[in-house]
């Protein structure tokens, strides 16, 4: 009675311990393993920098409607000066001070600018456009990240069902030796059929080996891509056949349709670059002679206000050109565009032939591994009867094996060529 108690205590007690385990093995999705990745590329960080490069241009942008201030000065020496030569009048001294030769001015100069033209504006969205379109470039090159976390995780995925079709193969294999051992017992076999089991269970477990260390390069390489742990307590979980759709959504469509808007908006800009520009400003300083009364020959302050038209016609010449120039570039980039989109159509047209044509081998894989599983249980009864060899029977486990490994494969591959299909679509 104590014996029995203790028994089904110490059962109890090692039922307890399973959650305990089962939850050591860490699970992984591949929509993690996306997430994680992007946070910890080194290029993520460019988000942020991007965003206060914004910040800062847009910040001087604004300030160029803020009154200027100018300081200037000049020394010169000039060959010739004004002179007015008057004849003498008796009782009267018209001597009339020459200004001199050398000449020196010092001044400061505070302008407003009164028509802008919404250039401050324009200019600032231009500022925008141009983060927008580095935003989406940098999208572009951390998009690509989906590309090797696919391959990576669902390469994985491809050697633990190698591996777990290689323990069904040892089974197999341990099943046949102690059917043979029975049968030697029994003097109806030989010794060199049990040793041919034994070095096929042997190569079962060099196999073992190989994929062992083929999965452990794949999560150290996952691991780093992600910044966390991937190891043999890792289980990556098989994600569910994605949803398709062939309609495209990259970002790189994204990329085409904001740089055709900012040729669109730095032409505008040009166009209001060639407008007359009139500012009010204010003039002060010291000079000598004085700039504003020739008369005065000492150095002397002065100040003088008003409002300044400039109307550059040079960029009026060429106008014109810079308009067609402007319209070839957004012609550049829309045939870039649809260069894109004609090269993603033709992958993805290749992706639903590859899906369709793994989905085909794996509905006769089914069939295929169900026949090699019945051949391969009869052949157990033959080897048990002394019917067959350990020869046949090793030839039988080896092809259902084969036919088990082939459709993992075939598993493997199908979700890999959905979410390649997912990935270049960019649903």
């Amino acid at each position: 009675m104590y014996n029995t108690l203790s028994k089904i205590l110490a059962a109890v007690f090692l039922l307890a311990q399973i959650p305990s385990f089962a939850q050591d093995r860490r699970a992984l999705t591949l929509e993690q393993c996306y997430e994680q990745a992007t946070a910890n590329y080194p290029l993520t960080r460019q988000h942020e920098l991007i965003q206060k490069t914004k910040e800062y241009n847009l910040d001087n942008i604004r300030k160029g409607i803020y009154p200027q201030l100018n300081i200037s000065g000049s020394a010169t020496y000039q060959s010739d000066v004004t002179k007015i030569v008057i004849p003498p009048i008796p009782g009267f001294n018209l001597n009339i001070p020459t200004a001199p030769k050398d000449q020196y001015k010092v001044y400061g100069e505070v302008s407003q600018t009164i028509t802008d033209f919404g250039i401050n504006k324009q200019k600032r969205t231009i500022s925008s456009a141009d983060a927008q379109l580095q935003e989406a470039d940098l999208n572009t090159q951390l998009f690509a990240l989906k590309d090797r976390i696919n391959q990576l995780f669902f390469g994985i995925l491809l050697i633990d069902g190698q591996l777990q079709q290689n323990d069904l193969s040892e089974q197999d294999i341990r099943t046949g030796m102690a059917k043979i051992q029975a049968a030697i017992a029994n003097g109806t076999d030989f010794n060199s059929s049990l040793n041919k089991l034994k070095a096929e269970l042997l190569k079962t477990n060099q196999h073992s080996i190989d994929l062992r260390a083929s999965r452990k390069a794949y999560t150290d390489m996952l691991g780093l891509f992600i910044n966390d742990t991937v190891d043999e307590n890792t289980a990556l979980v098989k994600p569910a056949p994605p949803v398709l759709t062939d309609s495209i959504a990259r970002p790189e469509l994204t990329a085409y349709d904001i740089q055709t808007l900012s040729y669109i908006e730095q032409q505008r800009l040009t166009r209001l670059s060639n407008y007359p520009h009139l500012e009010a400003f204010f003039q002060g300083g010291v000079g000598q002679p004085s700039p504003v009364n020739f008369l005065s020959t000492s150095l002397s302050g002065y100040y003088l206000t008003g409002i300044r038209l400039n109307w550059n016609f040079g960029g009026l010449y060429t106008y014109k050109k810079d308009k067609l120039i402007n319209k070839n570039n957004q012609e550049l980039v829309q045939t870039q565009r649809n260069t894109f989109l004609f090269n993603t159509k033709l992958t993805l047209r290749q992706q639903n032939a590859d899906i369709q044509r793994y989905q085909q081998l794996i509905q006769s894989d089914d069939e295929i591994v169900n026949l090699r599983d019945s051949v391969k249980q009869t052949s157990a009864v033959q080897l048990q009867n002394g019917v067959i060899t350990a020869n046949d029977y090793l030839l039988d486990i080896n092809a259902s094996a084969q036919a088990r490994e082939d459709r993992t494969l075939h598993e493997i591959q199908l979700l890999i060529a959905q979410y390649d299909h997912k990935t270049t679509s960019g649903n």
